[in-house]
């Protein structure tokens, strides 16, 4: 992905960092409770995850405050905060109506927003959302983990990763737990998972006006279901589909169908469903995964970087719907490798 980073500045003056990708119609993403624009995209599973939702379009991403590339604020987290950041980021996008897609957090955030500018956005995607925060789990439970994060975070990002994407392999799982580790501090990831707690958003449903479409994983173990229907229920004429799943990050277990029903919503072209075959360079991946050979084994035998090698692996296993590299050894020894025709192998020769 080819970002290009700028910056906007709140009513505080606070310096949001903001990216770009593509052309073509706004799509603005507000991310769930954690968020890095540059760390984000080196891992593959939301690379490319990213790069397929916005394809076609010009995909605009932020970091909330305290986040990432944004500076930090004396503020203490709120809905009317947020609210604040995503106007200064919309701001930029000119006068035409845009897409509004909210994951997690982001959702609520997204949702209190199209019903308060209900001119200004085209389609509404939630994800992962909930009515409630405090209806998310027991008080117990709550009172738990935010302290768990507060006191060791190390030990609260492996947490919240095992319950964000439990379909995630250990590696994969390791990965995201540092990245959450690297987003902000402690008391951060503490103040806004304890604002994710106490948000309610049941009394700015009736507000929106554009075509909703509220999409969750069946078994989403942050998130329960009831919640996502309920978020439907109160929005007028939203659509509400229901994925199989267990993960509530948009990038981990079935991430393609996830793209594809947004991008169906949205009106934007979707990918065919994959025959199983890959293209000639994801084939090559494939035979060395095979062989056991590590990420950084597979860019020094092909003569590419490490972080190429891994996004190959990624769109591999996305392509063929596997959730492990030991899936795609195993259906690779099995004799079903096979590289595509000439057109297909030249694109994945990168």
């Amino acid at each position: 992905m080819q970002q290009r980073i700028g910056r906007v500045t709140t009513g505080d003056g606070t310096e949001l960092a903001v990216a770009e990708t593509g052309s073509g119609r706004p799509l603005l993403y507000v991310s769930g409770w954690l968020g890095h624009l540059q760390l984000s995209i080196e891992l593959p599973e939301e690379r490319t995850f990213l790069e397929s939702l916005g394809r076609g379009s010009r995909l605009v991403r932020y970091d909330r405050a305290g986040c990432g590339l944004s500076a930090s604020s004396d503020r203490p987290p709120s809905l009317d905060y947020e609210l604040e950041q995503l106007s200064a980021v919309a701001d930029t996008l000119g006068p035409e109506p845009f897409d509004l897609v909210g994951a997690s957090l982001g959702a609520l955030v997204a949702v209190a927003w199209a019903a308060a500018h209900p001119e200004r956005v085209r389609r509404l995607v939630l994800y992962g959302g909930w009515v409630s925060g405090p209806a998310l789990s027991p008080p117990s439970a709550q009172r738990h983990i935010l302290g768990i994060v507060e006191s060791h975070w190390g030990l609260g990002s492996d947490v919240l990763t095992d319950v964000f994407a439990p379909d995630a392999d250990t590696v994969s799982r390791q990965r995201f737990a540092r990245y959450q580790r690297a987003t902000c501090t402690a008391a951060t990831a503490r103040a806004l998972l304890a604002m994710s707690y106490e948000l309610d958003v049941g009394d700015v449903l009736a507000g929106v006006r554009s075509p909703t479409l509220v999409v969750h994983r069946e078994r989403d173990r942050a998130a329960p279901l009831a919640q996502a229907a309920a978020l439907a229920a109160g929005i007028e004429g939203a659509e509400f589909v229901a994925l199989p799943g267990r993960s509530h990050l948009p990038a981990f277990g079935d991430s393609a169908a996830l793209v594809a029903t947004i991008r169906r919503f949205l009106g934007l072209r979707v990918a065919r469903a994959s025959s199983g075959t890959l293209t000639a360079r994801q084939n090559e991946v494939a035979a060395l995964v095979s062989e056991g050979c590590s990420n950084r084994e597979i860019a020094a035998r092909l003569g590419i970087d490490e972080r190429s090698a891994e996004g190959h692996v990624e769109r591999i296993r996305v392509r063929l719907g596997f959730r492990s590299r030991a899936q795609i050894a195993a259906w690779y020894a099995s004799g079903q490798g096979r590289a595509s025709g000439p057109a297909d192998a030249a694109g994945g020769a990168n």
